[in-house]
């Protein structure tokens, strides 16, 4: 056999022994984490031939999902409690957790220059409607009301919220104009050093509790050596520089 068939042999043997040894890699993805794992994911799968399958939803939901045996392999949790929590309780492996973004929370408006760079259109109330997440599921909706406690604003525009089961729905309800003004994360408007479209205020991090998200290996992946590589590959620089990009602090 001459070098180029072994070569050629070889090249076909590694391809199908990828093919042979890929996994399926079942993410539960909290919804504020979307945009950044839709890059990260493919281009892991593209590294290593495995598969992450995403679904996307509020913490508080998952955690009762995987109570409940869903069967997802690794979480990436808008906050630190409900990893720890799935720990205590033998669901997850609390050996593998981490934080993998902190992140930030705006005041946010589809429309351009509805949103001034220091949100005093909260104190104006001159708009209907002000969406955030349910602070009960989500993170982002705990921090929400925070910030209006530390502004002094809850209890005035208490009749102006209506709160999404996660901070996806909440954005979407400014999107259809439901309402004017969210809060929402600032991974869903930001980008490049920017914000990519509306206008939108920079919540303040001393304003509320901070925004740690930790990723954790579930109980049903404790063998499994591709979940095990992809909670590896979520430290690398190459995702850090994604989840920077996308507005998180590290």
């Amino acid at each position: 056999m001459n070098l180029k068939n072994t070569v050629s042999l070889i090249a076909l043997l590694f391809v199908f022994l990828t093919q042979t040894f890929a996994a399926d890699i079942f993410v539960a993805v909290a919804s504020n984490f979307s945009a950044p794992m839709q890059k990260i994911g493919p281009l892991y799968e593209k590294e290593s031939g495995n598969k992450v399958i995403m679904s996307l939803g509020s913490t508080g939901g998952f955690y009762a999902q995987i109570k409940n045996g869903a069967p997802y392999q690794i979480l990436l949790s808008a906050d630190v409690e409900t990893p720890n929590k799935l720990a205590l309780e033998g669901f997850a492996i609390k050996e593998t957790q981490f934080t993998y973004a902190t992140g930030r929370l705006a005041l946010w408006s589809a429309k351009e220059n509805d949103v001034d760079a220091a949100g005093n259109i909260l104190k104006s109330q001159s708009f209907e409607k002000l969406a955030m997440a349910n602070p009960k599921l989500a993170p982002y909706g705990l921090a929400a009301i925070e910030t209006l406690k530390a502004l002094n604003l809850l209890s005035s525009l208490e009749g102006k919220i209506v709160q999404g089961d996660s901070i996806a729905q909440a954005y979407q309800f400014v999107v259809t104009q439901n309402a004017q003004l969210g809060f929402v994360a600032l991974s869903q408007v930001f980008l490049d050093g920017k914000i990519s479209h509306g206008s939108a205020w920079i919540v303040p991090s001393h304003l509320h509790s901070p925004i740690h998200q930790d990723a954790i290996l579930l109980k049903t992946a404790k063998d499994n050596e591709a979940a095990k590589s992809l909670m590896n590959f979520m430290k690398s620089a190459r995702a850090k520089s994604i989840i920077a990009s996308f507005g998180y602090d590290q």
